[in-house]
């Protein structure tokens, strides 16, 4: 058994627990001037305890909520402690959002104050402030010229609030009173469809996922000298858990990443040990890592050729002693190369927020890098389960449940939750609340109904299908899951994104965007339609697709057709290109 994370009352007195420990060693690292600037454990916790003390000060009383909508930075954490350190409850909100999002978000929760970090992010947050009535107090990290404060709404400076040495006494004792079942935040979910939903996350919900997740670490690779790299939004679950409250569980080290344009050197830099990713981010560095070895020559396609031959072997259980030569020089050469523009000291990176194409994951494990898909939402604190090499990793997998939590398969293949990591319901929200979460009338209690289809393997590790809700079933009633369907699609080299389509129809159809390189060719059509060939080649009858369309421009934020953790946004797409896409379907087109 690997070592356990104590068991702490509140965030906020695991952290206080870290910082003593810490003193002043480095804990939160973000680059100024071309350099990496450490702030220590005993500054974080100081600036931790005055910030809290000066939102006393304005007049936030415990449980009032506290917007934070900032990119991800040392400040970014140290404000969502102290505002659970003042008792109050943390809204983190995209960095993406919209006048009309963020409106939404201060109407929804009530939010009595917000923390925003730079002009920028400004300018989308005040005009829904001033249409708002309860927001009385912005907050700005940086320099924000938002008018003058009148008599319903007053401006401050962050590094004012945190400046002083604040109480670590009368934190104390304002954090004595939070309890595990307590809310510690609402995080937003980002929603594929309608209205984004409050997820009230309390603190024994988020401190479960951590010590699980801990005892991954622990029990797998070992628990040292952690050091992380931030970069997926804080505001999502993901990131807020594991990248941010994960690495404090740990006393370990975060590195706030420049850009995702500099994720690269960043992390070559920094050296991280553990990182939380999307999906997105392995398809980007895997179609970069086959450029760059293109462009080496012969001998270097050869070695990639042989390392996906013995990883595709090992993935089916088949082990070769004829491989084991072969083995040890991709271990001296390819391997580590590419372990080298990881960090070189990189234990994990743990894959979640949307489903990791099996062939993706294999591609990087034949390379060396041990790749951990988990899987969760933002209803369970988000991870429910996580692949592990003491269990055996199963690239079409998402692993085994973390300790804590309890997993049950309904009749109908949906996946159900149980434990002290599921939420306690939507802020504000009852009806929906009650539609996931439910009482399974046998005794066991109340059950998370996740909208996720899958089953156990015979190793006990859950293998998940697709959404309930995404299901295709064609006119003939067969069920089809368009998210493997998709995955295929974008592995290959044309197609940067895709959609597929055909529920209650006779057979499939598709949006395509082409990646760059190609999008402004002649023949743009007769090489998406090869590439769409090939992934026909490998699907069943009823998976194939027949005929595409090619999209007027990318899926992205901006234009709402995907969301802030790089899901596509179905709803919005077939509002889009429906016409278009029913079009397909009609007789001799």
């Amino acid at each position: 058994m690997g070592r356990l994370l104590e068991h702490f009352p509140n965030l906020v007195t695991m952290f206080l627990a870290r910082a003593e420990a810490g003193g002043d060693a480095p804990f939160l690292w973000a680059k100024q001037n071309g350099a990496w600037n450490p702030t220590s454990w005993r500054e974080a916790a100081r600036q931790v305890a005055a910030l809290a003390q000066s939102l006393k000060r304005i007049g936030l009383q415990p449980g009032d909520r506290v917007a934070l909508v900032s990119e991800n930075r040392p400040e970014w954490l140290i404000s969502d402690l102290a505002i659970m350190a003042a008792g109050c409850v943390t809204v983190p909100t995209y960095t993406t959002n919209t006048t009309r999002d963020h409106a939404h978000i201060l109407s929804n929760s009530g939010a009595r104050a917000a923390i925003v970090s730079t002009q920028k992010l400004a300018r989308n947050l005040i005009p829904a402030v001033m249409l708002g009535s309860e927001c009385r107090h912005v907050i700005g990290m940086e320099e924000v010229r938002t008018g003058q404060s009148t008599e319903q709404l007053s401006f401050h400076h962050w590094h004012d609030f945190a400046a002083g040495e604040g109480s670590r006494d009368a934190v104390a004792l304002q954090v004595d009173q939070l309890r595990r079942e307590d809310l510690a935040c609402i995080i937003y979910t980002s929603g594929t469809g309608g209205a984004p939903r409050g997820v009230m996350q309390h603190h024994g919900m988020i401190l479960q996922n951590v010590a699980a997740a801990a005892e991954v670490i622990s029990s797998d690779f070992g628990w040292g000298d952690e050091a992380f790299l931030s970069f997926l939004p804080a505001s999502h679950a993901y990131e807020h858990s594991a990248g941010q409250h994960f690495p404090v569980a740990l006393g370990g080290q975060i590195y706030f990443a420049e850009s995702l344009e500099k994720l690269a050197a960043n992390i070559e830099e920094t050296r991280p040990t553990i990182m939380v990713v999307v999906p997105r981010l392995f398809e980007m560095l895997r179609a970069r890592i086959i450029k760059q070895i293109e462009k080496e020559g012969a001998l270097a396609q050869y070695l990639l050729r042989r390392a996906l031959e013995i990883g595709e072997r090992e993935a089916r259980g088949e082990r070769r002693l004829s491989d084991l030569p072969m083995d040890a020089v991709l271990s001296l050469t390819l391997r580590r190369k590419v372990r080298g523009r990881f960090g070189g000291r990189m234990k994990a990176l743990v894959s979640g927020g949307a489903p990791l194409n099996p062939e993706v994951g294999r591609f990087f494990q034949s390379l060396g890098v041990t790749l951990l898909q988990g899987y969760g939402q933002t209803e369970s604190g988000p991870i429910v389960a996580v692949n592990r090499p003491s269990t055996g990793i199963r690239m079409d997998s998402v692993g085994t449940p973390l300790m804590g939590n309890d997993v049950r398969i309904a009749a109908d293949g949906e996946i159900l939750v149980q434990g002290e990591n599921v939420m306690h319901g939507y802020w504000r929200n009852e009806e929906e609340s009650a539609r996931v979460l439910v009482d399974a009338g046998d005794g066991s209690g109340t059950w998370l109904h996740t909208g996720d289809v899958g089953h156990f393997d015979e190793a006990g590790r859950i293998v998940i299908t697709d959404r309930k809700k995404d299901l295709i079933v064609n006119d003939k009633g067969d069920n089809v899951a368009p998210q493997r369907v998709e995955g295929m699609l974008t592995l290959q080299p044309e197609i940067a994104q895709a959609m597929v389509y055909g529920d209650r129809r006779p057979y499939l159809v598709a949006v395509l965007v082409p990646e760059k390189e190609i999008e402004g060719e002649a023949d743009v059509q007769q090489r998406l339609q090869k590439a769409v060939d090939r992934v026909n080649a490998d699907v069943s009858v009823i998976e194939k697709i027949r005929r595409f369309i090619i999209a007027d421009a990318p899926f992205t934020i901006e234009n709402e057709q995907l969301t802030p953790s790089m899901k596509i946004r179905r709803h919005m797409i077939k509002a889009a290109y429906g016409d278009r896409l029913d079009a397909l379907y009609k007789k001799g087109h």
